[in-house]
C-alpha cells in the first residue's frame, strides 16, 4: 500500500503494518515519517530496535538472521535498514524480497532510503515491500509550495504568522526544509506562541548571529567586497566553522556556474534564473553577479571551494580562512588569477 506523508498519521492511529518502506529526496520528511512510525511502534510494545546501515560489503544474512531469531526477552522488535543510495544490490534485493514474503511475527521492518529513481521504484524488492506493508514517498517541496508548508508548520506549533513573515522565512531558507523547521523551533523558543510578523522574524535572525552566512553570500553577489570582509571577520569571531561558510558559498557558486553554462549556450539570464527557480526578489542580485564573469571564472571559484574543503579535512595544506577571503573577494568582483571578466 502506498501512502503520502500527510496520510501516515491517520494510518498509524488505525493499525501498524509489518513492513514500511520510506524513501524520498527530502530528508526532513523522511526523518519525521520514520520518527512517527517508531513512536507508534513503541506505544504498541516494540521495545527493542536494531539498526542496519547498508554500506559496501554489507552482509545481508544479518537481516535474515535477525528476522528469524527470537528476542532474548520475547519482546517486540524494530529492524531498521538504512540504504542511503537506494541500491541494495542483488543480494540485498533478494534478502528484502525473501523477508517480504514471510514477515516475522512481533517484528516491524522499516527500510529507509534516499530518493528512488523511476527504474528503482519498479524493482521487485520495492514492489514486494509495498505489497507486504506500506511505502511512503517523501517528495520535496518546491518554491511555490514552500510558503504554504511553512505556514502550516508554524500553525501546528501555535504560531500565527502574517503573510509577510511566512514569505520572509521562505526567502531565507530557500527550499531547505530542515533549516525551515529549525528556524520555526527557534522562533517558538524566542517568542512563544501567538502572532508573528516580519519584524519578529528579522529580530530572531539578528539575535542568532550578528553576521549570518546567507547575508555574506548576498553581500558578495551584490559586489560589496569591503562588507564581505567585515562579515567574514564577524563570522570567524563568533566561532562559525569555515566548512559552513564554504558550503553556503559552494551552493551559490554551483548554481551560478550552471546558469552561466546555460547563458553560454545562448539562453538569457532571465530564462536560466527561471529554470533554476531563483526567487523573484533575488533575481536582480543573481543577475548582477551573472553579468560579472564568464563561465570559466565561476568554475574557477567553484574549484576553490573544493580546495577549501580539502584544507578543512586536512587533505591539503593551507589556511581555510585565508582561502575564504580570496573566495569572497572573487565572488564579489575582485579578479583572481585567470578569471575573466565579461
Amino acid at each position: 500500500m502506498q501512502l503520502r506523508p500527510e496520510q501516515l498519521s491517520a494510518h498509524l492511529e488505525k493499525s501498524l503494518a509489518p513492513v514500511y518502506l520510506i524513501h524520498g529526496e527530502e530528508l526532513l520528511i523522511v526523518q519525521e515519517a520514520a520518527d512517527a512510525i517508531r513512536a507508534s511502534a513503541r506505544a504498541q510494545g516494540y521495545s527493542e530496535r536494531e539498526v542496519f546501515n547498508v554500506e559496501k560489503g554489507f552482509d545481508w544474512d544479518q537481516l535474515l538472521e535477525a528476522g528469524n531469531s527470537l528476542s532474548l526477552f520475547a519482546e517486540k522488535r524494530i529492524l531498521e535498514v538504512r540504504i542511503p543510495t537506494g541500491k541494495p544490490g542483488d543480494a540485498g534485493g533478494k534478502a528484502l524480497r525473501a523477508y517480504a514474503e514471510r514477515p516475522a511475527e512481533d517484528i516491524l521492518l522499516m527500510v529507509i532510503c534516499g530518493k528512488l529513481e523511476t527504474a528503482q521504484r519498479k524493482a521487485k524488492w520495492v514492489t514486494d515491500l509495498d505489497d507486504a506493508g506500506v511505502s511512503i514517498t517523501c517528495w520535496g517541496v518546491d518554491a511555490r509550495q514552500l510558503p504554504n508548508w511553512i505556514s502550516q508548520r508554524m500553525q501546528q506549533v501555535g504560531l500565527k504568522p502574517s503573510a509577510g513573515a511566512v514569505q520572509l522565512l521562505a526567502e531565507r531558507v530557500e527550499g531547505n526544509l530542515l533549516a525551515a523547521a529549525q528556524e520555526i523551533d527557534k522562533l517558538v523558543l524566542l517568542h512563544g506562541t501567538g502572532t508573528l510578523d516580519e519584524q519578529a522574524i528579522a529580530s530572531a535572525v539578528s539575535d542568532s548571529a550578528r553576521f549570518d552566512v546567507f547575508g555574506l553570500v548576498d553581500s558578495a553577489l551584490e559586489g560589496h567586497s569591503a562588507r564581505c570582509m567585515r562579515m567574514l571577520d564577524g563570522l570567524r569571531a563568533e566561532g562559525v566553522e569555515p566548512v559552513v561558510i564554504s558550503w553556503a558559498l559552494a551552493r551559490e557558486l554551483r548554481s551560478l556556474a550552471q546558469m552561466a553554462w546555460g547563458m553560454a549556450q545562448g539562453d538569457t539570464a532571465a530564462a536560466v534564473m527561471n529554470r533554476y527557480k531563483v526567487w523573484r526578489n533575488r533575481q536582480p542580485l543573481v543577475g548582477k553577479a551573472l553579468r560579472r564573469y564568464k563561465l570559466a571564472a565561476w568554475q574557477l571559484l567553484l574549484g576553490k571551494c573544493a580546495e577549501i574543503d580539502r584544507i578543512v579535512k586536512g587533505q591539503a595544506p593551507g589556511n581555510a580562512w585565508d582561502e575564504l577571503v580570496q573566495l569572497c573577494l572573487g565572488l564579489s568582483g575582485t579578479r583572481l588569477g585567470l578569471m575573466q571578466r565579461k
